[in-house]
């Protein structure tokens, strides 16, 4: 799909967020469960791509060469080359991250891509009737003989001793009790991560695992209580939030409080500040 190239505020219609805290939060989201996959040299790219796109949240049309001389001018002539955030662009494409339109002049020319940040995408809550009534394992030889003659049979449900490595057993253990699937299990970790990532509380994994079990126990308690939660992940998350806010908090430095946002430089020099400790919901 071919643009037409022009200001960055005509190309508004392809953004994803309402605000720059929004778009920051997303990105912290796919960062906490993506950073992995790119080199450090590709996550300069990245980073420095996110700090282009805040004028109009989430999208940006500025020049490779404007980025690279950014990163350069940063880091004092230790940048990256063009090779390397090209990789970087060509990833963040195919994991979802970014979606990427060309753009043309007048004339026809292909001038500088327009890049546009796709949201992270939420997570499907566990279904209401899975609480506590765990499924049998079937027998795979003969879930995989109807899967072969019944091509619209729902995919074969693993149990919880196929959880990931990455999943502290304490927390499988607790889990597996009432979400016996190794999917829905690795979903909840995976908003642990989230959430430790998003209040930079990921290097205190003992303290995370922690409040990552209370966190469940009391998610628990409230689907025991009442039947008026629509959305176990979207709760359980809520209340991580909330606790590994309170720990980011009491690990400030002193004279540092919540009110301080974070301070952002644009590549033209405007200095944004993001006060993302406020987004929580």
């Amino acid at each position: 799909m071919n643009l037409k190239s022009g200001r960055i505020q005509g190309f508004e219609r392809y953004s994803q967020f309402e605000s720059v805290k929004e778009f920051n939060t997303h990105v912290e989201m796919w960062l906490a469960v993506k950073k992995q996959e790119f080199s450090k040299g590709e996550l300069i790219g990245l980073k420095r791509l996110v700090r282009f796109s805040v004028k109009v949240p989430g999208v940006c049309n500025v020049k490779i060469g404007t980025l690279l001389k950014a990163i350069n001018e940063e880091y004092q002539g230790n940048g990256i080359s063009r090779s390397t955030f090209k990789r970087m662009l060509g990833k963040a494409k195919d994991l979802g991250i970014l979606t990427i339109y060309e753009t043309e002049r007048k004339n026809g020319s292909q001038t500088s891509n327009l890049y546009c940040f796709n949201r992270f995408p939420q997570s499907e809550p566990p279904k209401a009737e899975k609480l506590n009534h765990p499924k049998e394992t079937n027998n795979l030889l003969k879930t995989n003989h109807q899967k072969n003659t019944k091509r619209n049979e729902s995919p074969i449900e693993l149990d919880h001793t196929f959880v990931s490595d990455k999943v502290p057993q304490t927390f499988v253990q607790l889990v597996k009790y009432f979400f016996t699937d190794a999917k829905t299990i690795e979903e909840y970790w995976h908003m642990v991560q989230i959430a430790a990532f998003r209040f930079d509380c990921h290097q205190h994994k003992e303290d995370v695992l922690a409040i990552a079990i209370n966190s469940f126990k009391q998610l628990i308690r409230k689907l025991k209580s009442t039947k008026t939660v629509a959305k176990p992940v979207a709760f359980f998350y809520g209340i991580l939030t909330n606790k590994l806010k309170e720990l980011y908090l009491a690990q400030l430095p002193e004279g540092r409080n919540e009110l301080q946002p974070l301070r952002y430089v644009l590549g033209t020099g405007e200095v944004m500040y993001y006060d993302w400790l406020h987004t929580v919901s």
